[in-house]
């Protein structure tokens, strides 16, 4: 079941690739993408919900409506902060901050196993190499003519955090679901906020754009899905890691179809993510 979350990690490039450029490119307003792109998320997963649907009884229980609930609130928290962050500051001024998730992601996991029995990984074998390769991937990200801890520049890393405060969250509840009915749930939820809160002009979203969001949420989908399918089956800190194999697949791509030049720091935590993955699987 290993390839499952690289193909998640090549989804989360290919996702952020294309993002990159339709935002770059067609300088759409944030807020009506972010509209857009969950919309997107629910029209590609209403044929399939009707295949994968499943929800347990469980799952109204008054501790797990509340749970379900704190994914809704921190979720819209965060993509909030990132709104707020990206709108004021530029992009790779923030990626610093935004790449932080997966660190908050492995510690938040390793505070929740003292509490809750066989969710979350206690294997030192598996949480080393993911510190490692999360610690080389931010050192790569690090910038100093970048680190102005601005509002925004926090408020990003307040994004990334509440971004892993929610995933850590949905696995005490993943059981009671399949990955794609609770993600539809959860994204249909974040949808309907969104539009309420910033009741978007639909009309300047031209068709061009609306069909690349569409394939921009089937890639979303396709992520989450693993993600949560990684998080039962293999544990949240291993699939973590297996993610963090996503920056890798981005710097090729970007480097094929943007330009971008690849940098040594970039090569060089490419190289260590990839030993550490290899030590977690062999060891």
């Amino acid at each position: 079941m290993i390839h499952i979350p690289i193909i998640g990690a090549l989804a989360l490039a290919i996702g952020t690739i294309l993002q990159k450029v339709v935002l770059r490119k067609r300088k759409i307003n944030i807020k009506l993408y972010q509209v857009l792109e969950f919309l997107a998320i629910i029209i590609v997963m209403l044929p399939l919900i009707y295949f994968f649907w499943k929800f347990d009884a469980e799952a109204l229980q008054l501790r797990n409506i509340l749970i379900f609930g704190s994914v809704i609130i921190f979720s819209i928290i965060a993509n909030l902060l990132v709104f707020y962050s990206v709108k004021w500051e530029k992009i790779s001024n923030l990626e610093p901050a935004k790449i932080l998730e997966p660190l908050f992601v492995i510690i938040l996991a390793i505070i929740f196993s003292f509490f809750f029995e066989n969710l979350y990984e206690k294997n030192l074998k598996v949480i080393i190499p993911a510190i490692i390769a999360a610690a080389a991937l931010i050192l790569s990200h690090i910038k100093k003519q970048h680190l102005s801890f601005n509002k925004y520049f926090l408020a990003a890393i307040a994004g990334s955090f509440f971004f892993a405060l929610e995933l850590i969250l949905s696995r005490l509840i993943l059981d009671f679901y399949s990955p794609i009915s609770f993600y539809f749930l959860r994204c249909s939820a974040i949808f309907l906020i969104s539009l309420a809160l910033f009741r978007p002009n639909f009309k300047k979203a031209d068709k061009n754009v609306r069909l690349h969001i569409l394939l921009i949420g089937s890639i979303w989908v396709i992520y989450r899905v693993i993600v949560y399918y990684g998080y039962i089956n293999l544990g949240v800190i291993f699939t973590t890691l297996i993610i963090m194999l996503a920056p890798i697949f981005i710097y090729t791509f970007a480097h094929i179809f943007l330009k971008e030049k690849i940098k040594l720091r970039n090569i060089i935590s490419a190289l260590i993510i990839i030993a550490c993955i290899i030590y977690a699987i062999l060891a």
